[in-house]
């Protein structure tokens, strides 16, 4: 009888915290966190939350705006699904140069993943800037963060040919 209430707990409890596990949703991060300082976040070849999102694998389709004004070219790199959400960033190139970076969606995973990429993605879209490249050092405590940016990153300049 001892057993069998032991068992009965334990499946109890077992459940109550297979029930309550919280997995990551799946939901766009918000496009708030943008990575050249003085300029705003409109990035005109974003794509929607739900269109980038859709089809659950690791990659999305990007897309390529045409030309601007100014002669620079806005290329939107594939959306990398983390374990804490997606992440995408957009590259302005005026030339061979990368002028500006946008981040399209980053890591959601509540006020921990806020911090993270608060101080992690200023310090990815810097090397950027001045690598001119993907080949950028990871930020330390920012791993999947770092992770996905620089995925996303390659795949722009992929699709840019550079």
């Amino acid at each position: 009888m001892r057993r069998a209430v032991l068992a009965f707990g334990s499946t109890v409890a077992g459940l109550i915290l297979l029930l309550s596990f919280r997995s990551h949703s799946g939901t766009a991060a918000s496009a708030g966190v943008s990575a050249a300082p003085a300029a705003p976040a409109t990035p005109a070849a974003s794509p929607s939350a739900a269109g980038g999102m859709a089809g659950g694998g690791g990659k999305s389709g990007g897309t390529t705006s045409g030309g601007t004004a100014s002669g620079s070219k806005v290329i939107t790199g594939d959306v990398i699904n983390g374990p804490y959400g997606p992440s995408q960033v957009a590259i302005t190139l005026s030339g061979d140069k990368i002028t500006k970076v946008t981040v399209l969606q980053h890591t959601d995973d509540g006020s921990n993943s806020q911090e993270i990429d608060g101080n992690a993605l200023p310090k990815l879209t810097a090397e950027t800037l001045t690598a001119q490249n993907a080949k950028i050092d990871a930020v330390s405590g920012a791993s999947y963060t770092s992770a996905g940016y620089i995925k996303s990153l390659q795949s722009a300049l992929d699709k840019a040919g550079a």
